[in-house]
């Protein structure tokens, strides 16, 4: 951030532009007079006078003198702290009224409350409302991962920003996600490496993502897709608890997907690839596919491996990984 933005983003912790400029003044001038920062400003000794008292009731100067003629600025932690908090329980104000007010008006256009749970958006509209949602999650982000997709499967910058901000996500793909050779390499494996918690199922139940546990998304499968282009937005209900009691049956019973740099001692990077791949029940042509590689040099790294687990069958493989952590 440059100085340039500073007063910008002081504005918007609540100081006024005129409170901005005189703290931005004192801070190059240090210890100074009310007399010589409204004659550096062009202002009127008074006016220098009222933002400097100001300033110094904030907690971002200790005032020289008792009228504010004179004052020193100090660090202002404590104060940025009060006034981050502050803005902070009038955005929520905010976002309590704006929520309040669209309920009136849901309530005015029908009296009944259920129509709120359950809202269909078509079209346009799809793709920016999924941005919009997934823009502003909170803490945790649920979601069974299938084709086919409103937004373009590629690379999802919004999920990368999230995970960098703390937000947690738990993805269940299906079979057909992974072995989709450009989403498994633009799409998943980008995402794991950020920090989403992948797992797998041959296929899963429905197409669903549910923000912060108080609104999900439920799409529309292959062959729905085909004859209704839309999407539910389900807010907090018995639906909502039965979908997101769901999705935590699903998550408990599907297999682990790492897509991590964290190779075991005992394998080569490639190896620990094609055991999570195994692990997503892909085929071997897939695999090879999404790797990069042949058919024989896959053989001639599954021999290997089952020659290190001392393992003759791809099940007894996958015992002796899980019992190992090569997965």
């Amino acid at each position: 951030m440059s100085n340039d933005d500073l007063p910008a983003h002081l504005h918007r912790l609540g100081l006024t532009p005129e409170e901005a400029e005189i703290y931005l003044a004192m801070l190059r001038t240090g210890h100074t007079t009310a007399a010589d920062l409204a004659g550096h400003l062009g202002w009127k000794p008074k006016e220098a006078e009222q933002a400097i008292t100001r300033l110094t009731e904030l907690g971002l100067a200790a005032g020289g003198t008792p009228d504010g003629s004179e004052a020193t600025p100090v660090d202002p932690a404590i104060a940025l702290d009060h006034l981050s908090h502050a803005r902070s329980a009038e955005l929520q104000l905010a976002h309590t009224a704006a929520i309040n007010a669209y309920r009136d008006y849901r309530r005015s256009v029908s009296p009944q409350a259920r129509d709120d749970l359950v809202e269909v958006v078509t079209g346009t509209q799809i793709t920016e409302r999924i941005l919009h949602i997934e823009g502003v999650a909170e803490s945790e982000v649920l979601r069974f991962d299938s084709p086919p997709y409103h937004i373009p499967a590629s690379a999802n910058p919004t999920e990368v920003r999230n995970l960098e901000r703390g937000v947690e996500y738990r993805v269940v793909y299906s079979k057909s996600a992974v072995q989709n050779h450009s989403y498994y390499t633009s799409n998943i494996q980008p995402c794991v490496a950020a920090g989403e918690n992948a797992r797998v199922l041959p296929t899963v139940p429905v197409k669903l993502t549910i923000f912060d546990r108080r609104l999900a998304i439920v799409s529309m499968s292959f062959v729905e897709a085909e004859v209704n282009d839309s999407l539910l937005l389900v807010r907090p209900s018995s639906l909502l608890s039965a979908l997101t009691g769901l999705f935590e049956t699903s998550w408990r019973s599907a297999f682990p997907m790492h897509c991590s740099n964290r190779v075991p001692s005992a394998l080569r990077p490639i190896q620990a690839r094609i055991l999570e791949l195994l692990g997503a029940g892909v085929t071997d042509d897939t695999i090879a596919d999404l790797l990069g590689i042949s058919r024989r040099t896959l053989s001639r790294n599954l021999e290997q491996l089952n020659y290190k687990a001392g393992t003759a069958t791809r099940f007894q493989l996958a015992l002796h990984a899980a019992r190992n952590g090569w997965i």
